[in-house]
């Protein structure tokens, strides 16, 4: 079961990261896992973090899908969405992977929002689709100037043939 508790010693390994080998890691977190059941959305969810993290992309695909299929919810719901995108576009799917970036978009905005263009981003430059995806990055980035946030919209805007706002 998470708790408390459980998402510290959670937060502990992942800072661990860097220390551990692979396989030492992703083992680590399958035994922390293990303590929650084996459908635990929060628990699958973080082992297919820990498998990406380290290099086993299409096995952490099975991991999220998992996850999802089990109610992840909150912010990890947002994050599992970019994270398995990202994950998909770098395993050779990266239409599924634009499909999911939509769906997720469609699901509100949050502090993710970021992340979720960065990613929809890359995946439309692996699909050599750059100028849109150089369009989602430039809106997305446009907010966080201290000027020129219209006009960086509107030629963001021109880049894929929209008109100006």
């Amino acid at each position: 079961m998470v708790d408390e508790v459980w998402e510290a010693r959670c937060a502990a390994l992942w800072d661990r990261l860097g220390e551990l080998g692979r396989e030492e890691f992703v083992q680590a977190m399958k035994d922390l896992a293990a303590e929650c059941g084996p459908e635990d959305p929060v628990a699958l969810f973080e082992v297919g973090g820990a498998h990406d993290s380290t290099g086993y992309t299409e096995i952490a695909v099975g991991y999220y899908e998992r996850a999802i299929a089990a109610g992840l919810s909150g912010v990890r719901r947002r994050r599992v969405s970019i994270q398995m995108a990202s994950s998909l576009r770098e395993t050779g799917r990266p239409e599924e992977a634009l499909a999911m970036l939509a769906e997720e978009r469609e699901r509100g905005s949050d502090e993710y929002d970021g992340a979720l263009a960065m990613c929809e981003a890359l995946t439309l430059a692996k699909l050599g689709r750059d100028r849109e995806g150089l369009s989602v990055a430039l809106v997305a980035l446009a907010p966080h100037l201290p000027r020129y946030q219209r006009s960086t919209v509107n030629y963001a805007r021109g880049l894929v043939g929209q008109d100006p706002i």
